[in-house]
């Protein structure tokens, strides 16, 4: 298991992740940005993702369809707002399509990936529309879930296992 994040939130709205990665960020991007690779790691097991569609452009839209154990799914819906290929990805679920908003906004995704010496720093910043909705990611276990699901990205992608 990975250390916790040593970077602190900008505000209390906000969760962040941050892990230092064995592979050039060129990887870690793709396998955020790869349906075909993002179904492989993206919820941590024993969830699955069992659907990704993602139109990777100022504006595209998102569908990840994640299934729980129990086998009930949870499409996540979402747009994404800036992409910036191998450094950052900005995406949002307060839109569903084009610029559609959805019926309850949660959360937006800064994801930004800097070198390191050869290796990527991921940073995962997740700003939520309310304190209460923050919350409630963090107790549904925003840190060990995210935390695995990185894990399994790096295991992907052919990188040890990443470090804080």
């Amino acid at each position: 298991m990975t250390t916790p994040s040593p970077a602190a939130p900008a505000s209390d709205r906000e969760l962040v992740l941050t892990r230092l990665i064995d592979a050039p960020r060129e990887k870690v991007f793709k396998a955020w940005t790869t349906p075909e690779l993002l179904v492989q790691w993206f919820t941590p097991k024993p969830w699955q993702t069992v659907r990704a569609e993602v139109d990777v452009r100022p504006g595209g839209a998102s569908l990840v369809v994640m299934r729980g154990p129990d086998g009930t799914e949870f499409p996540n819906r979402g747009v994404y707002l800036e992409v910036v290929p191998n450094k950052r990805l900005v995406f949002t679920d307060a839109f569903t399509e084009a610029w559609k908003p959805s019926e309850k906004p949660f959360m937006t995704g800064v994801l930004t990936f800097e070198d390191e010496g050869g290796k990527t720093r991921y940073t995962a910043r997740v700003l939520h529309w309310t304190v209460a909705d923050r919350e409630a990611h963090e107790k549904m276990g925003f840190h060990e879930g995210w935390g695995k699901a990185t894990d399994q990205l790096a295991e992907l992608i052919g990188a040890p296992r990443p470090t804080a």
